[in-house]
């Protein structure tokens, strides 16, 4: 028996840097309920290029959700996050950090920063599905999620 769905898949951004993470994420992510399509870029600068969609991301959906590594090229994840949340219009899409840090300040400065939910690495497969749908109250009417059976 099917589930049946209405809407569109759930638009993920992932900014990381690492291949290895990224591959543990994409796996996570699959093992989840929600249908979705994901993009990923692999530095700070080619992220905001991504959200703001410019240059070669002109046509580039818009987020429903941003899954940021903090230590990243370029610009790290803090000035990211920093622009998203200055910039209105980029500001209301939900910031998952997932970083390898656990350090008290990182934390508080995500706090300050207003992000929606904080993981570390490696990353406990429940525990991100859980933040996942968490953040789905977060997320357009029109994004799919299974029908009940």
């Amino acid at each position: 028996m099917s589930i049946a769905a209405v809407g569109r898949p759930l638009e993920i951004l992932l900014i990381e840097d690492s291949l290895i993470d990224a591959r543990l994420t994409i796996t996570a992510l699959r093992k989840g309920l929600t249908q979705h399509r994901l993009t990923l870029v692999f530095d700070g600068e080619e992220a905001l290029q991504f959200v703001k969609r410019s240059g070669v991301f002109a046509r580039a959906p818009r987020p429903d959700i941003i899954l940021l590594d903090l230590l990243l090229p370029t610009k790290d994840g803090f000035e990211v996050l920093r622009e998203l949340k200055s910039t209105p219009d980029l500001a209301t899409i939900p910031v998952i950090v997932m970083t390898s840090s656990d350090a008290a300040t990182d934390r508080e400065k995500c706090q300050v920063l207003r992000v929606d939910d904080y993981v570390t690495k490696p990353v406990n497969l429940e525990k991100f599905l859980d933040v996942m749908k968490r953040q789905r109250k977060h997320l357009q009417d029109d994004v799919i999620f299974p029908a009940a059976r």
